[in-house]
C-alpha cells in the first residue's frame, strides 16, 4: 500500500473525532527547531464544527480490537485498513509542515494489539518529531484508554494538548455501546492529567513544560439515551473537579450498524444547544442544575439563555445603568465583551437604547429583559408572547410553524433612532504527594 492510499484512509478515519481544538499552549520560537505554537504560528481558523483547519488530523492506524457500535472503525466494521510507521508519518507531517500546509497535529489511533502498545507507537512518534525532526509546533495526542500510567507521564512532556475521549455519557450507555471498554480506564488517565496540568500551574515542574494546553474530552450525542441533563452535570465535574480544558459533543453518526443504534442521526440543533449550555457553564456562573432545572433536554427552538430568562420572570427587567455584572451577563443577547462596554460606558452617561444598539448587543432578545434609564421597549413578561419572540433563527429555519396574523409579537416595533534516541529516556515525571494540593483532586465520574 502507498504513502497515499495509507494517508486517505487514515485521514478520513480521523474525521469523526472533534476535540482538535489548538489553543492554549505557547510554545515559543528555539532556534533550529521548526514551528510555533503561539499566535503568530498556529492559525486559529476553525471549521463551523469546531475543527481547526491548520492542523493535520490523522490516525496512526484503524486497525483495532475493539468493537465499538458507534465507531466506523470498529473491528467488525467492513473498511480498508492501514498503518503507519512512525518515521513514515514524522516524514509525512514535515513534508506538509514544510509546505505551509500545516502548523500542528493532531494524532490519534485506533487500538492495535494492545492499549500499552498503541500508546508505546504514538509516543515514538511525537518523540520522533521533536528530537529527531526537531518539530517545535503544535501537537495534540489522543491517549489511549487503560494504558500504563508512565506512558502517559511521558506523552505529557512531549505533547502540547492531550486528550481522552469520554465516548459516552454515563456508564449504562458505555457497557451497551462499548462492550470491550470499561469507565475505569477513561476516568484513571483523566484524573492523571488533570493532577499533573494542575502541578504544571503551580510550578512543581519549573521551567519543564507538562501538559501547557491541558486536556479535552469528547462525547458521542445522539447513540444513545442520556439525556442532556445528565450529559451537562457529568461536564459540570470534568470542568470543576478535573481541570478540563473543554468538553465537545458530537452528534451521533449513523455508519451502517443499525443493530442497536438509531438509523437517523440526532438534530444538530441539540449539539448547537449543548455547546451553548457549555459556554453557560465555563463563562457566565451558570449551574447544570439551573440551566435545565426540571427539565431533562435543552429546549431546541431557542438557545438556553433565553429559556432560562423566560422561566424566570421575576428577576427582569433589570435597569441597564445600576444591574450589577452577574446581573448583566445572564441577560440573553448580552454577552461577556458587552457586559464590560455596558460597566465602562456608564461611568460617565445613562445608556439609552441607541447606546446599547451602537454596542452591537442583540436587541432582538436583551430588549424584554432590560429597561434603559427607566424605560422599557420589550413585549413585556407574557411567556406565551416572548416565547414567540425568542424562538431562534436556526430552529425557525427548519422547523416552519404557522403564524398567528393577530399575535401581539406582529405589531411590536423596535425604536427609532431617535431613541533523536529512544523515547525511553525522557526523565521520569515525580509521583504526586497525598499531602499536596493537587492531588486532592477527587470525584466520581
Amino acid at each position: 500500500m502507498t504513502i497515499a492510499e495509507k494517508f486517505k484512509i487514515l485521514t478520513e478515519g480521523a474525521k469523526y473525532d472533534v476535540s482538535c481544538s489548538s489553543s492554549g499552549a505557547n510554545r515559543g520560537s528555539v532556534r533550529g527547531k521548526h514551528g510555533l505554537t503561539n499566535v503568530e504560528g498556529v492559525c486559529h481558523s476553525f471549521t463551523a464544527d469546531g475543527r481547526c483547519i491548520s492542523l493535520l488530523k490523522v490516525l496512526l492506524t484503524n486497525n483495532c480490537i475493539y468493537d465499538c457500535q458507534y465507531c466506523v472503525n470498529r473491528k467488525s466494521a467492513d473498511v480498508p485498513r492501514a498503518k503507519f510507521e512512525p518515521e513514515e508519518l514524522c516524514k509525512l507531517v514535515m513534508g506538509f509542515y514544510d509546505r505551509n500546509y500545516i502548523e500542528g497535529l493532531f494524532l490519534s489511533s485506533a487500538v492495535f494489539r494492545s492499549p500499552d502498545d498503541t500508546m508505546e507507537q504514538l509516543i515514538q512518534t511525537i518523540h520522533l518529531l521533536r528530537e529527531k525532526y526537531s518539530f517545535n509546533g503544535y501537537i495534540h495526542l489522543k491517549a489511549i484508554p487503560g494504558c500504563d500510567q508512565t506512558l502517559l507521564d511521558h506523552a505529557a512532556q512531549l505533547a502540547d494538548r492531550i486528550s481522552v475521549n469520554m465516548e459516552l455519557p454515563s456508564k449504562t450507555s458505555l457497557k451497551m455501546l462499548c462492550p470491550d471498554k470499561k469507565s475505569e480506564q477513561i476516568v484513571t488517565p483523566i484524573k492523571r492529567l488533570s493532577q499533573l496540568y494542575v502541578a504544571q500551574q503551580q510550578g512543581a515542574f519549573g521551567q519543564k513544560k507538562i501538559l501547557p494546553a491541558g486536556q479535552t474530552t469528547q462525547m458521542i450525542i445522539g447513540a444513545s439515551p442520556d439525556t442532556d441533563y445528565g450529559i451537562l452535570r457529568l461536564s459540570e465535574k470534568l470542568y470543576r473537579q478535573m481541570k478540563m480544558k473543554r468538553v465537545y459533543y458530537s452528534a451521533y453518526i449513523p455508519t451502517g450498524n443499525a443493530k442497536i443504534l438509531p438509523t437517523k442521526p440526532p438534530d444538530l440543533i441539540r449539539e448547537n444547544r449543548l455547546y451553548q449550555a457549555d459556554w453557560l457553564l465555563r463563562f457566565y456562573g451558570f449551574e447544570a442544575e439551573e440551566i435545565l432545572e426540571r427539565q431533562t433536554n435543552l429546549a431546541l427552538d431557542m438557545d438556553p439563555k433565553c429559556a432560562w430568562a423566560l422561566r424566570h420572570p421575576e428577576l427582569f427587567p433589570i435597569e441597564v445603568n445600576t444591574a450589577d455584572p452577574l446581573q448583566l451577563m445572564r441577560v440573553p443577547g448580552i454577552g461577556i465583551k458587552s457586559v464590560n462596554k455596558i460597566l465602562a460606558a456608564r461611568k460617565t452617561t445613562n445608556l439609552t437604547y441607541d447606546d446599547l444598539k451602537r454596542m452591537k448587543i442583540v436587541m432582538k432578545r436583551a430588549v424584554h429583559f432590560i429597561l434603559c434609564s427607566g424605560k422599557y421597549y420589550g413585549l413585556g413578561l407574557r411567556e406565551d408572547v416572548l416565547h414567540r419572540a425568542l424562538i431562534s433563527d436556526e430552529f425557525a429555519a427548519t422547523h416552519p410553524q404557522q403564524l398567528n396574523l393577530l399575535d401581539e409579537i406582529h405589531s411590536f416595533q423596535a425604536p427609532s433612532a431617535n431613541t533523536s534516541g529512544d523515547w525511553r529516556i525522557l526523565s521520569p515525571l515525580p509521583q504526586p504527594s497525598p499531602q499536596s494540593q493537587y492531588a486532592a483532586i477527587t470525584g466520581q465520574l
